[in-house]
């Protein structure tokens, strides 16, 4: 009696602990240690004067910045409003200057300006910063979007436990339907949060709904399509997915610059990256980037739709039983499986 109930214990043991080592690898590799790559920014002036400082600055970061050279304040601001580049020094023997956009992220303006304060001081003048986009008063880091990110993912896939797990004896077109209404209300929750509840958004409040809408849709689909075939696995499968791999590579904490080349890589396509980034978009950079962002979660939602339509194939393929169980085989059936379904839905903490 007591080894089947070890062996039980056991074996719902491994979830846990496959998290602790996918959240350590993916959150400590992800965040950990911030470096610069690539890094674009510009220095603003004319002359060789601006090209030799150019130069110099690019001799002794390598390939941790790419510098531009850029003939006016102007168009560094048109560049940095359009997030060609994330800091902009201008060259000013009495009065140096360093533009940046904040709302981009907070944490890549602090590189820039480490870079560039020590510059100034060796001219012997203090540099001044200034924000050409900065975040909301609300939210003084701009990583407010990051944590709705992190709200929103969590209500979305808690959800697949229940309607993939509780709801595994209803019809698949009755599991989308509550997909529907459950990223619905998700949805809204998030909306609430970041309209009235922490002021997050102080305009295209509908618009941030939308998209909300739409990340929350693709990963409650791709979630419930999954549950037919991974079954008690699914809450690791979506952690993995919708945790480690898309908390890491959203940009909200570190944009992909400060980042490994495997997070980096994956801040071009997964579905976080594209929420955050269309986010500040939307709210910030005159949505100059919105439709790029835009189609990542549309791709996510429509892969989503697959994977639901290929589980309902399969279920249909499987069909019911040939004979119907003895009553007391039958209810001790679904006595096991109401209790797995219990399990696998306390499994589904939010982290």
């Amino acid at each position: 009696m007591r080894e089947p109930a070890l062996r039980h214990v056991l074996t719902h043991l491994l979830t846990p602990l496959l998290m602790c080592v996918g959240m350590g690898l993916a959150y400590l590799g992800a965040f950990a240690s911030p470096e610069p790559h690539h890094l674009p920014i510009a220095v603003v002036g004319s002359g060789p004067e601006a090209k030799v400082f150019a130069q110099t600055v690019k001799d002794k970061a390598g390939d941790a910045l790419d510098v531009r050279t850029l003939d006016s304040r102007s168009t560094a601001v048109d560049q940095l409003e359009t997030r060609d580049i994330d800091g902009a020094y201008v060259l000013d023997a009495k009065a140096p200057e360093l533009i940046v956009a904040s709302a981009g992220s907070d944490t890549t303006v602090s590189v820039v300006q480490k870079i560039f304060t020590p510059v100034a001081a060796e001219q012997g003048s203090p540099l001044k910063v200034t924000d050409v986009t900065p975040s909301v008063d609300d939210d003084p880091t701009g990583q407010g979007l990051f944590f709705l990110l992190v709200a929103v993912s969590i209500g979305s896939y808690a959800s697949v436990a229940v309607i993939g797990g509780a709801g595994a004896g209803l019809r698949m077109r009755t599991r989308a339907l509550l997909v529907v209404g459950a990223s619905g209300v998700v949805s809204l929750i998030g909306a609430a949060f970041a309209g009235p509840v922490f002021h997050l958004a102080h305009s295209h409040l509908w618009g941030l709904w939308g998209m909300t809408w739409l990340y929350s849709a693709g990963v409650l689909l791709i979630g419930v399509g999954l549950h037919t075939f991974l079954k008690k696995w699914t809450t690791l499968g979506v952690m993995v997915l919708f945790v480690m791999l898309n908390f890491t590579s959203s940009g909200g904490i570190f944009r992909p610059e400060l980042q490994n080349g495997f997070f980096a890589g994956l801040h071009g396509f997964w579905n976080g990256a594209g929420y955050v980034e269309g986010a500040r978009d939307l709210l910030y950079f005159g949505q100059h980037d919105l439709a790029r962002n835009l189609w990542t979660l549309v791709a996510w939602l429509l892969v989503g739709v697959a994977m639901i339509t290929v589980a309902g194939l399969a279920e249909r393929r499987r069909g019911t039983p040939a004979v119907e169980p003895a009553p007391a085989h039958k209810h001790k059936r679904e006595t096991v499986r109401d209790q797995e379904q219990e399990e696998e839905m306390e499994e589904a903490v939010g982290v």
